[in-house]
């Protein structure tokens, strides 16, 4: 099913879609990403310049990045990247890390209206959710494209400052090379605490640095 703008329609215009990348990695940050734009000008967009944009998962990483550079070069077009740190993860959960890179992400594009792809969001509390809008909706699908070129982008970052991990590969995922990864060289900074594997490999790091003293 192609995405479309019928539920931009019920809502009103201007309104933003907003979607996130990076819940379930055990590294890295959560990112989420805004997109407006007037109805009028969505409407030309849909038949072409973003004809090809739908959800990010069914999208190949080539066509993303095509799409994403479209995407921020089209003119009357209003978006933002935002994010919540690993340690804002361990410190609020991923949830509420998540809802917070949302609400950083909607506050810079400030149109009036809101659709939020999946459940309600506590920090856009006047947002209508829409569950899998990233394969309904343009506006969220769009934003889908944005935090998820973004979050793997941060992931070629990781690649180079902490080699070995495999970020540029499996991009934080509990793969089984990352876990591997993981249990080798244990944990790096921008390993999230306080998801399962990596609290027991700090675990398992701190006891044989201890048994080796």
């Amino acid at each position: 099913m192609a995405v479309s703008l019928e539920i931009e329609k019920t809502v009103g215009d201007p309104v933003m879609g907003i979607d996130e990348a990076g819940r379930g990695p055990l590294a890295g940050g959560v990112y989420a990403a805004a997109v407006s734009v007037p109805l009028a000008l969505a409407e030309q967009l849909l038949v072409g310049a973003w004809s090809e944009i739908n959800d990010s998962k069914k999208l190949t990483e080539k066509k993303r990045e095509r799409l994403a550079a479209v995407i921020k070069s089209t003119d009357g077009c209003r978006w933002a990247i935002a994010s919540a740190s690993p340690k804002e993860i361990d410190e609020l959960n991923i949830l509420n890390a998540t809802h917070l890179a949302m609400r950083r992400a909607a506050d810079e594009v400030g149109a009036e209206h809101i659709l939020v792809d999946g459940l309600p969001v506590k920090t856009l509390p006047h947002a209508v959710n829409v569950v899998k809008g990233d394969a309904k909706s343009l506006l969220i699908a769009a934003a889908s494209i944005l935090a998820k070129t973004a979050r793997d982008a941060d992931c070629l970052r990781l690649e180079a400052l902490y080699p070995g991990y495999g970020f540029a590969k499996h991009k934080g995922y509990p793969t089984k090379d990352h876990l591997e990864a993981l249990s080798r060289l244990g944990p790096c900074p921008e390993h999230r605490r306080s998801f399962g594997p990596v609290a027991e490999a700090v675990e398992m790091d701190s006891l044989l640095k201890g048994s080796a003293t």
